[in-house]
């Protein structure tokens, strides 16, 4: 499976946690569970295995606590908080006693999905929308292409404003509707149901 990276469960997370920054071996397994999860849908690893600690931990860490927990530099730890600040899946916070910035992870699992797909799905699939909209535009300025393409490429611009509308209708309500989406995917041309 592309972006899979087995981490080798629990032989790899063999040994005992200890205030060094090594991780309990449940919380290793856990956190690589997610990362790899993430990697999978085409994020970066450690912004799933930074997410995780802090979730994990249930209270907000610093940076370096970050990097001395998932063995990571000060850079890499650096762009990982952004990025994750700019998805809505971190937030930063700092306690009057306490000078550093601190981050804890985005604990409603439903708000998180839904920022992570505003930002980058619902944004993607407009970008699609719009292309296909100029192909349709400049197909029928040509005035030679066939009936039977033109057909299918309305089907295709059509699946884009389903998939879109279900998209921006589960950033609102957390329920996601496919009914158009699968209207338009079935082929309804005759003779052929």
């Amino acid at each position: 499976m592309k972006g899979y990276l087995w981490t080798g469960g629990l032989e790899a997370a063999r040994g005992e946690g200890s205030s060094n920054g090594r991780l309990a071996p449940w919380e290793a397994i856990a956190i690589d569970a997610v990362g790899n999860v993430i990697e999978f849908w085409g994020f970066k690893r450690n912004q799933g295995r930074v997410w995780a600690l802090l979730y994990l931990r249930g209270e907000p860490l610093t940076a370096g606590e970050l990097e001395r927990e998932l063995e990571l530099s000060k850079g890499g730890v650096s762009m990982l908080l952004r990025d994750l600040e700019r998805w809505g899946v971190i937030r930063r916070v700092r306690s009057p006693q306490d000078s550093a910035w601190r981050y804890g992870a985005e604990t409603d699992l439903i708000r998180m999905v839904s920022h992570v797909i505003e930002e980058r799905e619902a944004g993607f699939i407009e970008r699609i929308r719009a292309d296909l909209s100029e192909a349709r535009r400049l197909a029928g300025e040509a005035g030679n292409v066939p009936r039977e393409h033109l057909s299918r490429l309305e089907k295709m611009a059509t699946l884009a404003e389903h998939v879109e509308r279900a998209l921006r209708l589960f950033i609102k309500t957390a329920r996601l509707d496919v009914g158009g989406i699968l209207g338009v995917l079935r082929d309804e041309e005759p003779g052929r149901r």
